[in-house]
């Protein structure tokens, strides 16, 4: 009996103790949570400082302490005279767009383009460092068209794409005057899907009815829970080609030389491949871009950060799951081409 009692005890203890650190994360991802979300604004930084402050620290790292001392004269000296000639130097303002399903970013993106057009001259340009698989057309689409408000003011817009430009993601980055791509990175997917279980055999299976109730005859056609006809799967084909019609206008109007009907299948590429079928214009990392344009630009990173309620940045961790999930789709799809 008294061996029974130690070892509920210890469990006991286990118990209170696991409990207690669910709490305390809980606890403290709440309040990072209620931090994080509690700014909201426009942060810019000047990358050039930053680039000159990161090449600062590893100098000094690697120097002795008397080549360290010449060496931040040096740059002292250097920077005085940039300084001054600093002025009238034309900018770069970079954006950063990392895409999901609903292309959620599009909210920030708004307002950077928004501050963007409010002081940019002629002299100044815009890149805009891309990631996105793609997703909802109409939320991509409303990406496209912010996108399209720096060309439209005849502001030059530079697309890097490091990773992956596809489907809704590539709309996007057509916009540009110019897309760099990494070797390796996805364009294309110029395509429209439309995919979802159906439940219906379960359902009746189960003696269970489905009822649904529409005024309109294509209100609803293909359904999750009722029994789709050819003539539900017809009309969705309809609705999915004319959608496909209108990424392919998009695509054709910002890049004319394009050959839709080799580009506009659905397929995707490698960037390498990509640039054979003018999916993009050069092969280069956006690293790599930025260090040239440091050089003779002052570069400006534009970040608006949105506040969120609590309810829908814990709704976002389902999000962000999902993404993650779809995401893992696209990499297990892709690595399995890639020779072991």
């Amino acid at each position: 009996m008294t061996e029974f009692f130690a070892d509920y005890g210890l469990f006991l203890l286990k118990a209170i103790t696991v409990a207690g650190a669910l709490i305390f994360i809980i606890a403290a991802g709440a309040a990072a949570s209620r931090k994080a979300g509690s700014r909201e604004g426009l942060e810019v930084e000047s990358l050039n400082k930053k680039y000159r402050s990161r090449a600062a620290a590893l100098k000094k790292a690697v120097l002795g302490k008397r080549d360290w001392k010449a060496q931040a004269k040096a740059d002292k000296a250097k920077d005085k005279a940039v300084a001054k000639s600093r002025k009238g130097r034309p900018r770069t303002f970079v954006i950063d767009f990392k895409g999901d399903l609903k292309a959620s970013a599009v909210q920030s993106l708004r307002e950077e383009v928004s501050a963007i057009l409010e002081v940019a001259g002629e002299d100044d340009q815009v890149v805009i460092r891309l990631e996105n698989y793609g997703g909802v057309v109409h939320e991509h689409g409303l990406g496209a068209s912010q996108l399209a408000r720096i060309r439209d003011r005849n502001i030059p817009l530079i697309a890097t794409v490091d990773k992956v430009a596809a489907s809704g993601g590539y709309l996007m980055a057509c916009v540009a005057n110019k897309i760099i791509a990494a070797p390796f990175a996805i364009l294309g997917s110029i395509g429209v899907i439309a995919q979802l279980p159906n439940f219906n055999r379960m359902l009746d299976s189960h003696g269970v009815d489905f009822e649904q109730i529409t005024a309109g005859e294509y209100k609803r056609t293909v359904t999750m829970f009722g029994k789709n006809t050819d003539a539900d799967r017809k009309k969705l084909r309809q609705e999915l080609e004319d959608v496909h019609r209108l990424f392919k206008a998009a695509v054709g109007t910002y890049r004319p030389g394009l050959d839709l009907k080799t580009v506009a299948t659905g397929e995707h590429w490698y960037g390498t491949r990509a640039l054979e079928l003018g999916l993009a214009d050069e092969l280069k990392t956006s690293d790599a871009l930025l260090a040239e344009l440091a050089g003779e630009r002052d570069l400006y990173s534009v970040c608006y950060k949105v506040k969120k309620p609590l309810q829908k940045r814990l709704l976002a961790n389902v999000d962000d799951v999902l993404e993650k999930v779809d995401a893992a789709g696209w990499r297990r799809r892709f690595e399995s081409r890639l020779p072991r």
